[in-house]
């Protein structure tokens, strides 16, 4: 597998092309948030010509606890994202967690995304790439926290094999232990030589499990982030808040929206010399 580019819109995602940035809360909280942080992200595009995708999720369904907030449900969180499209022009992603969300989601978003716990579900996979075929999308798999990076070809190959030539894989962490994920950096090398672009989720992979709440180490976010773009990863996935100690979910992984305009600059210039010392 050579060809590694995929189209999102009218960008351009892989090898020799600039960084995907994708961006947004982690559930959608309230419809002022959502088009709070949109409208940030909007201005960043235009002001830094990124490329980025709004994400948000309707539907947290792998809270820990049965009292946390989940989400708007499905009918609300698109009519939510197609507003943001609308106001916006960002191209949107959102989490899929059964088959039957898939078409649905696909008429609204640009990027269908397999949460990492489900990324082993065949039906969900061929639902996801076969919705993406008709609607001419992409769907982006995340390597669950418990599979070698070497076993994500076999999402790759369940979604090509519905003819979906549009993947993406995504890093996220592995468990190491019972309270702790770790990043090994050989899993973009290793995903992207199955001929993918490879994302990185800088906020999922401080997250520290356990207890009736995630916990995370925000302040690891950059660090990883600028490790993961220096060893090639064609996109960053970054969940942010502006407030994030009193988000709904994920409140201590998220970069703060005042924030991550200087995060992105760093990560942006480091593509752009990376590009420059291997055209």
């Amino acid at each position: 597998m050579t060809d590694d580019i995929v189209s999102i819109g009218d960008y351009r995602v892989g090898t020799g092309h600039p960084l995907l940035l994708i961006a947004g809360p982690c559930v959608m909280e309230s419809e002022a948030l959502v088009m709070q942080v949109a409208e940030r992200l909007a201005e960043l595009r235009d002001k830094h010509n990124l490329q980025l995708v709004f994400k948000s999720s309707f539907d947290k369904a792998n809270r820990t606890s049965v009292d946390s907030y989940r989400g708007p449900g499905l009918h609300d969180g698109l009519k939510l994202l197609e507003k943001v499209t609308d106001a916006t022009g960002l191209p949107t992603t959102t989490d899929i967690h059964d088959a039957a969300q898939a078409a649905p989601c696909a008429e609204v978003c640009s990027i269908l995304q397999i949460p990492a716990f489900l990324a082993r579900q065949t039906d969900l996979l061929v639902a996801a790439a076969d919705a993406a075929v008709a609607r001419n999308i992409c769907v982006n798999v995340k390597k669950p926290q418990f599979v070698a990076p070497e076993d994500t070809v076999h999402a790759v190959r369940k979604c090509k094999a519905r003819g979906l030539r549009s993947v993406m894989l995504t890093e996220r962490g592995t468990t190491f232990g019972y309270g702790r994920l770790v990043n090994d950096f050989r899993c973009i090398p290793i995903m992207k030589s199955f001929g993918v672009p490879v994302v990185f989720d800088a906020t999922h992979s401080v997250q520290t499990p356990g207890g009736a709440t995630t916990g995370g180490q925000r302040e690891m976010v950059a660090p990883l982030a600028r490790g993961a773009v220096a060893v090639g990863c064609d996109a960053v996935f970054f969940e942010t808040h502006p407030d994030p100690h009193n988000a709904k979910s994920d409140g201590p992984n998220m970069v703060p929206l005042t924030q991550f305009e200087g995060l992105v600059q760093q990560l942006t210039t480091l593509r752009e010399t990376i590009l420059s010392i291997t055209a």
